[in-house]
């Protein structure tokens, strides 16, 4: 493996929780393999790994931009992980805050409600 490779994988560990990185390399097959290096080389031994800004700040831009574009399916992993990131509650909220007035109310109130929900199933957990 790469230096890049070994990087996004001690960065996506310490974002992610090694019992969500395990879970997903024993789900890696041939046909995803590639694809799950690219996102650790690049997601998280490229962007992640940088110290250009803090993780708390990467945490809440990850946020804003998954809920800006869309991409739902994600949130609740990112949310879960800014128990690792120092992201508060009320960091989230301002990021979806941005989100709803600079990409719209719509996405950012799925994304509240999404988060809403994985925060209560983090606090029962």
């Amino acid at each position: 493996m790469s230096e890049k490779y070994e990087q996004g994988m001690r960065v996506r560990r310490a974002v992610l929780g090694d019992a969500h990185v395990d879970r997903a390399e024993a789900e890696k097959t041939a046909f995803d393999t590639a694809f799950q290096d690219l996102i650790t080389e690049g997601a998280w031994g490229t962007v992640w790994a940088s110290d250009a800004i803090t993780s708390r700040e990467r945490s809440m831009l990850t946020l804003a931009l998954l809920a800006a574009s869309g991409n739902f399916d994600e949130i609740p992993m990112h949310i879960r992980a800014t128990s690792r990131t120092g992201a508060s509650k009320s960091d989230v909220l301002e990021a979806f805050q941005h989100v709803a007035i600079y990409a719209g109310v719509p996405r950012a109130n799925r994304a509240l409600k999404i988060a809403k929900q994985t925060y209560e199933e983090m606090e029962r957990d």
